[in-house]
């Protein structure tokens, strides 16, 4: 049911609160950046997480990962696809939710109850609708929903942001517009001498949070879009095809090219 909701609403071209991510060939991709919390819901194959594969989500499951730099994944069809929904949520949908005061958890995974795939049904359908000021209501909803299921871990899955978290969202929102550290170091009202030297203690680097940014949105594209990879590379800010894919295969340990004839539907180009 929710695999043909999602193929529906795809199939409008609308601007969606959601992501699908589907292959009908096994990928893996190395330093996948997370820079908000991220529910992944499997309907179809498998999906493996960390370097040696250590945690293991079927189908019918769902693993909710908290904001942290970069992760390994590995997706695996069964049968005819690999097929999972994907929602990124906001610091603030957590603020109805009472924090707890510990550790934050890295992640948390479960099965796909009856409960929270019909709220999850609810969500896609009502986001066909509903204006994209609007899509936090239901984004709430789910994770209020978790809780009440006895998923207690939500309430810890969300990290305050840090520096280069903060960073990360700035570049983000402006791929095309090349911004130095030192724009932002003054957007942040701090001098970009203490930007650096907070990034340090935090074990970051202002030219690597950049390269996630932009790479982080080309593994999006190239996972969702049916742009060329030229094309993809101009949204993401590089004027060198070439020197994107290079980049993109050294963060991901897989070009463009490859990623993309892994789809459904996918030529490479």
């Amino acid at each position: 049911m929710l695999i043909d909701l999602a193929k529906k609403a795809l199939s409008e071209n609308r601007n969606l609160p959601f992501s699908v991510y589907r292959s009908i060939k096994e990928q893996h991709m190395l330093n996948v950046p997370v820079i908000k919390p991220l529910l992944i819901v499997v309907l179809s194959g498998s999906k493996e997480l960390g370097f040696e594969g250590e945690l293991v989500c079927p189908p019918g499951s769902f693993v909710f990962l908290s904001n942290k730099p970069t992760i390994a994944m590995r997706n695996i069809p069964r049968n005819s696809e690999y097929f999972a929904l994907l929602i990124e949520f906001e610091y603030s949908d957590f603020e109805c939710i009472e924090h707890r005061s510990s550790e934050t958890n890295t992640y948390f995974q479960g099965v796909l109850e009856p409960t929270l795939e019909y709220t999850l049904k609810q969500f896609i359908e009502w986001s066909e609708l509903a204006p994209p000021q609007l899509w936090h209501i239901r984004r709430k909803e789910i994770l209020q929903v978790m809780r009440s299921l006895g998923f207690e871990q939500v309430r810890s899955i969300m990290k305050p942001p840090t520096l280069s978290h903060k960073i990360y969202t700035i570049i983000a929102s402006d791929l095309t517009n090349d911004l130095d550290a030192g724009v932002i170091s003054s957007m942040l009202a701090m001098s970009e001498s203490t930007l650096r030297r907070k990034l340090s203690a935090e074990g970051d680097r202002f030219q690597d949070i950049k390269d996630r940014a932009k790479l982080g949105y080309g593994l999006h594209l190239v996972q969702t879009s049916t742009n060329s990879i030229g094309r993809i590379a101009a949204l993401c800010g590089y004027s060198s095809q070439s020197r994107f894919t290079d980049k993109f295969k050294r963060l991901f340990n897989v070009t463009p090219t490859e990623l993309r004839k892994t789809r459904m539907n996918g030529s490479g180009e």
